[in-house]
């Protein structure tokens, strides 16, 4: 936590920024102390989530600190430059949350309509080994990734995680690999099937 330094109380907010610009780690927690409240409380208007906002509200002192020296007084005062910042950066991470959130819809989605492909005619017993066999033709024509990725999620059993740690790769990217898999399947196994089993 930043901590007020009372050499610098006196300075306006444009003196401080020209004297963060060069280093002064002192203009700095003043600043802080000046404008922590107001750039918590804007981003918590766009994220309407405590932990997130401060997070944000870090990183927007720390580029602050990084980018004072091309603050310019005349495109506004310090505090509006501040405020501005913070709310594009809250503006950021809502975007990439929103982004993960449809993501993970979408991946949900996909895997119940792979449910419903695999278990298609289960009570009969040479529909099930006909859907089966259409379903391993299909996966053979996706790409290296996205074949070890769906084998190992549905044909293994593992879980994203899982599947993240084997094939040492970012979740974001087995996620991602799983997504474009299941969608290329659909498009293949369609016409296939009847359309009560794939959904278009």
């Amino acid at each position: 936590m930043f901590t007020c330094v009372s050499s610098d109380l006196n300075l306006n907010d444009v003196e401080l920024f020209r004297r963060a610009a060069i280093g002064d780690h002192n203009s700095l927690h003043e600043l802080h102390r000046r404008y922590s409240g107001i750039l918590l409380a804007t981003a918590f208007r766009v994220l309407n989530n405590a932990k997130d906002a401060e997070e944000v509200v870090q990183e927007a002192f720390v580029q602050i600190w990084e980018k004072a020296s091309i603050y310019d007084v005349r495109r506004g005062k310090p505090l509006t430059w501040a405020m501005t910042l913070t709310r594009n950066k809250a503006i950021d991470r809502l975007r990439r949350v929103q982004r993960r959130n449809r993501l993970h819809d979408e991946i949900e989605q996909e895997a119940h309509i792979w449910d419903r492909i695999v278990e298609n005619d289960s009570s009969d017993e040479a529909s099930a080994h006909e859907t089966n066999a259409i379903v391993r033709s299909a996966v053979i024509e996706l790409s290296d990734d996205q074949r070890r990725a769906i084998e190992l999620a549905f044909f293994s059993g593992l879980t994203q995680q899982e599947i993240a740690r084997k094939l040492d790769q970012p979740l974001g990217t087995v996620k991602a690999r799983i997504r474009r898999g299941m969608m290329k399947l659909r498009q293949i196994i369609g016409p296939k099937l009847c359309m009560g089993v794939v959904p278009r």
